[in-house]
Protein backbone atom coordinates (compact mmCIF):
# COMPACT_ATOMS: atom_id res chain seq x y z
CA UNK A 1 0.00 0.00 0.00
CA UNK A 2 1.34 3.41 -0.63
CA UNK A 3 2.42 5.79 1.81
CA UNK A 4 0.24 9.24 1.85
CA UNK A 5 3.51 10.86 1.11
CA UNK A 6 4.73 9.17 -2.14
CA UNK A 7 3.80 9.75 -5.63
CA UNK A 8 1.09 7.83 -7.36
CA UNK A 9 2.41 7.24 -10.66
CA UNK A 10 5.82 7.78 -11.78
CA UNK A 11 7.15 7.83 -15.32
CA UNK A 12 10.81 6.76 -16.86
CA UNK A 13 13.82 9.05 -16.30
CA UNK A 14 15.09 10.52 -19.47
CA UNK A 15 18.30 9.62 -18.79
CA UNK A 16 16.82 5.64 -18.91
CA UNK A 17 16.73 3.52 -21.18
CA UNK A 18 15.11 -0.05 -20.97
CA UNK A 19 15.78 -3.25 -22.84
CA UNK A 20 13.84 -6.43 -23.18
CA UNK A 21 16.20 -9.29 -23.43
CA UNK A 22 13.87 -13.04 -22.74
CA UNK A 23 12.64 -12.99 -19.31
CA UNK A 24 14.60 -9.96 -18.35
CA UNK A 25 14.63 -6.21 -18.19
CA UNK A 26 17.62 -4.32 -18.65
CA UNK A 27 17.83 -0.57 -17.41
CA UNK A 28 21.03 1.36 -18.62
CA UNK A 29 21.54 5.10 -17.14
CA UNK A 30 22.97 7.10 -19.61
CA UNK A 31 24.56 9.34 -17.50
CA UNK A 32 25.60 7.43 -15.14
CA UNK A 33 26.72 4.04 -17.66
CA UNK A 34 25.12 1.69 -14.74
CA UNK A 35 23.24 -0.87 -16.01
CA UNK A 36 20.21 -2.98 -13.69
CA UNK A 37 18.68 -6.13 -14.46
CA UNK A 38 15.42 -6.21 -12.69
CA UNK A 39 13.63 -10.07 -13.84
CA UNK A 40 10.01 -11.53 -12.96
CA UNK A 41 8.12 -9.05 -10.99
CA UNK A 42 10.74 -6.42 -11.31
CA UNK A 43 10.36 -6.41 -14.71
CA UNK A 44 6.56 -6.17 -14.76
CA UNK A 45 6.46 -3.64 -11.97
CA UNK A 46 8.88 -1.52 -14.59
CA UNK A 47 6.60 -2.12 -17.59
CA UNK A 48 3.35 -1.35 -15.62
CA UNK A 49 5.18 1.78 -14.37
CA UNK A 50 6.56 2.98 -18.09
CA UNK A 51 3.25 2.61 -19.11
CA UNK A 52 1.42 5.17 -16.89
CA UNK A 53 -0.07 2.43 -14.27
CA UNK A 54 -0.25 3.89 -10.58
CA UNK A 55 1.19 2.31 -8.03
CA UNK A 56 -1.82 1.30 -6.42
CA UNK A 57 -3.30 -0.38 -10.27
CA UNK A 58 0.25 -2.03 -10.14
CA UNK A 59 -0.37 -4.03 -7.04
CA UNK A 60 -4.01 -4.68 -8.08
CA UNK A 61 -2.46 -5.99 -11.29
CA UNK A 62 0.17 -8.08 -10.14
CA UNK A 63 -1.36 -9.68 -7.51
CA UNK A 64 -3.53 -11.79 -9.92
CA UNK A 65 -0.46 -12.65 -11.95
CA UNK A 66 1.93 -13.72 -9.65
CA UNK A 67 1.11 -15.83 -6.16
CA UNK A 68 2.01 -13.21 -3.70
CA UNK A 69 0.28 -12.01 -0.49
CA UNK A 70 -0.75 -8.44 -0.76
CA UNK A 71 1.36 -7.18 1.73
CA UNK A 72 4.50 -8.92 0.28
CA UNK A 73 3.59 -7.39 -3.04
CA UNK A 74 3.26 -3.62 -1.57
CA UNK A 75 6.44 -4.29 0.12
CA UNK A 76 8.10 -5.51 -3.09
CA UNK A 77 6.75 -2.75 -5.36
CA UNK A 78 7.85 -0.07 -2.46
CA UNK A 79 11.24 -1.07 -2.08
CA UNK A 80 12.00 -1.71 -6.13
CA UNK A 81 10.67 1.94 -6.72
CA UNK A 82 12.73 3.13 -3.96
CA UNK A 83 15.74 1.51 -5.42
CA UNK A 84 14.17 2.96 -8.72
CA UNK A 85 14.51 6.70 -7.67
CA UNK A 86 17.83 6.20 -5.93
CA UNK A 87 19.37 5.62 -9.23
CA UNK A 88 17.64 8.02 -11.00
CA UNK A 89 16.07 6.24 -13.19
CA UNK A 90 12.72 7.37 -12.17
CA UNK A 91 10.60 10.51 -11.16
CA UNK A 92 7.26 11.35 -9.88
CA UNK A 93 4.84 11.82 -12.80
CA UNK A 94 1.90 13.88 -10.76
Amino acid sequence: MAHESEPRRFRSAPDTVAERLGDELVLIHMKTDRMFLLKGTGARVWELLSTGYEVAEIQQRMSKEFEATEAQLATDIHDLIASLRAEQLISPDE
